[in-house]
């Protein structure tokens, strides 16, 4: 760098931190080698993941199989020289590395067999890492080794050779087993091989819902090393529940009683339902509530959960139409349907047209003022409100995401949102209003990344009622249709009531230009780039394609959740190229355990980079450049004496 650059006293002032990391002339040259080298390497391998809706057990499998990549990798290595038995042990050690060892606790209980087990799988396991950790500088490597047992770890990743033959890795070794931590050792590298695999794990919104564990998928996400998150509609419904969002508590608890999800209500977050039941039983104690029958199967008697799914989905009715009448700038005053109940003829009007209703049972409804709390409503909703707003889990869980969340994200060239880009018929960008600002676009994404981090360290009354505006409002990106029908499906036979029509974006990411437009919008190369989103389900039983006919978007919500299908998408990107893995029913952990079954995907190809995508082609290279910019300006103020350099030590 040219000795004449000026250097201004704030950018002195900015390289001063970096001076701690690299004190000298000599470290940053270092650090600038060491990250020119990273550019040369082929990308790390990244995983986009849609709509997991609570399905904890599965995700899990997901992602201790790599999405099906890791299971050909070890065939390949292994394949010719494993016996079919053994080979499927050591699979079901890599995806389910504890209930494994707990399995086969009784056939390793003498040293001497655990000896050999720990030896011949520790070899195996080691042998995947060096193959997967060719593509990966040093610093990956110390990142996912455990840090107990980091400098072993980088000694057995040394190959084998004739001066450190067997009797230095055995040695190695066995002192661990010498001291009863090998097992433990085994479950570490199996972590490490499955941190190598994915180098990036993406999910593009929606936790929670329809599963039965919301929380799990949260903590599971938390134990990997390198998550980013795109906001869904149900992450922001949960959010605004977290914050104290009324409509928004009636909702997750309606919606976690008609799937049978309570555990992750009680056990997971700590708030109990006890408010609730003493409503049911002194106000619906006798209705059969037939309209809210649970989804599922439990050991909790049905007729109970629906008595509480009704009373809650009366109080939410309730509290949304409140909402709506103190947010006349939404125009969604048609949305307030209580008022419109005739109790005589049993009917309900909605959009000028009226209907029968299914039930008319609502002892709580005062005609005259039907969107007010009846006194045993408001003081169910306080006590169940309080749980939510003491939820230091869920507190934490909504932190954890907001640190690690966007609206959006762009790697290799893909574009990955949640929903959509709100837009009309014409494909012309549709604005929402936004702290009293209209908002389009990008613009728009970029706003609601600011809400969604101060709505959760001090939220307004206005955030949390825009949580319930990204959950289920018209121009909402992460919800895209004109309205939610709950009500209509629940109460109203007519299924014309049901329709919820889709934003246009939906239908125009099937042309070309348009696919371009919002890419450029986004700054994504519409050349190379693709759309990713998921919240619309494929229909993949009807033989529809998550592909778009314009070849430049894909829809990766591959109905995850038993409830909407079982089957699931991997969008994968390679080095080699952008592939998708379809997945398909899983049984359970213990099946998995005790018969090998695994979730084979078939593999779809999707784009193939000739020659390989390097690091220096993705936006983890851009990043890399600005840092060897910044080091290359800290040697100059070094040079030019403006910073001191630190002493050498020998």
């Amino acid at each position: 760098m040219d000795i004449n650059i000026k250097i201004s006293p704030e950018e002195i002032t900015a390289l001063t931190p970096w001076k701690a990391l690299f004190p000298n002339i000599d470290s940053a040259l270092a650090e600038i080698a060491r990250l020119e080298a990273l550019l040369t390497l082929p990308k790390g391998t990244i995983h986009i993941i849609s709509d997991i809706h609570g399905e904890y057990t599965k995700l899990r499998h997901v992602i201790n199989n790599a999405s099906g990549k890791l299971r050909p990798l070890v065939e390949g290595l292994f394949g010719n020289i494993m016996p079919p038995m053994e080979l499927r042990e050591f699979l079901t050690l890599i995806f389910y590395p504890r209930e494994m060892l707990d399995a086969i606790k009784p056939r390793i209980e003498n040293p001497a067999n655990e000896r050999e087990f720990c030896h011949k799988n520790l070899k195996h396991l080691f042998t995947i890492l060096r193959v997967l950790s060719k593509r990966y500088g040093l610093e990956k490597i110390y990142k996912i080794s455990p840090i107990d047992y980091r400098d072993l770890f980088i000694e057995l990743l040394h190959e084998p050779s004739a001066d450190r033959g067997n009797d230095y890795y055995s040695a190695l070794i066995d002192t661990i087993l010498e001291n009863g931590k090998g097992p433990e050792l085994v479950h570490l590298t199996v972590r490490a091989v499955r941190n190598l695999a994915i180098d990036e794990l993406i999910i593009a919104g929606d936790c929670w819902d329809r599963g039965q564990r919301g929380d799990k998928v949260v903590d599971y996400m938390m134990r990997q090393p390198n998550v980013a998150f795109t906001w869904g509609n149900h992450d922001a419904a949960w959010l605004g529940a977290c914050i104290g969002n009324e409509a928004l508590i009636a909702h997750v608890i309606r919606i976690s009683l008609r799937y049978r999800n309570i555990l992750q209500l009680e056990e997971g977050y700590g708030i109990p339902l006890q408010p609730l039941e003493y409503l049911v039983r002194h106000v619906y104690m006798d209705d059969p509530a037939s309209c809210f029958k649970p989804k599922a199967e439990g050991l909790r008697e049905p007729v109970m959960l629906a008595r509480m799914q009704k009373a809650i989905a009366i109080m939410q009715f309730k509290l949304e139409g409140q909402m709506l009448a103190r947010r006349p700038e939404w125009n969604l005053s048609h949305r307030r349907l209580l008022h419109t109940i005739d109790v005589k003829e049993k009917t309900i009007t909605i959009d000028g047209k009226k209907y029968p209703l299914k039930d008319s049972f609502f002892p709580t409804i005062n005609p005259n003022d039907p969107y007010k709390l009846s006194d045993e409503e408001q003081t169910c909703l306080e006590k169940l409100k309080t749980s939510f707003l003491s939820s230091e889990k869920l507190f934490n869980h909504m932190r954890y995401l907001r640190d690690i969340g966007s609206m959006h994200l762009i790697r290799d060239n893909h574009l990955v949102i949640h929903g959509c880009v709100p837009v009309d018929s014409n494909g012309e960008f549709q604005s929402l209003v936004v702290d009293g600002v209209p908002r389009k676009g990008k613009e728009l994404y970029d706003v609601l990344n600011d809400l969604f981090s101060r709505a959760i360290e001090s939220p307004t009354d206005y955030d949390r009622d825009m949580m319930w505006y990204l959950w289920c409002g018209p121009q909402s990106p992460l919800f895209g249709k004109d309205k939610i029908a709950t009500f209509e499906i629940d109460l109203v036979d007519d299924h014309d009531t049901h329709t919820e029509e889709k934003n246009s974006f939906f239908q125009l990411i099937h042309e070309v230009d348009f696919c371009d437009k919002i890419m450029t919008e986004f700054g994504v190369n519409p050349v190379s780039g693709l759309i990713v989103n998921g919240h619309i389900p494929v229909k993949i039983d009807k033989g529809e394609s998550p592909i778009k006919k314009s070849g430049k978007a894909i829809t990766i919500d591959g109905a995850f959740s038993r409830v909407y299908g079982d089957h699931g998408y991997t969008l994968i990107l390679e080095p080699e190229g952008t592939f998708l893995a379809k997945h398909y029913h899983f049984e359970s952990v213990e099946v998995a355990v005790q018969e090998g079954v695994d979730i084979i995907p078939s593999i779809s190809e999707i784009r193939r980079w000739n020659p390989i995508r390097k690091v220096s082609q993705t936006e983890s290279g851009d990043n890399i450049r600005i840092r060897i910019k910044t080091l290359k300006k800290l040697i100059l103020a070094y040079r030019k004496n403006l910073l001191q350099q630190s002493r050498y030590t020998l």
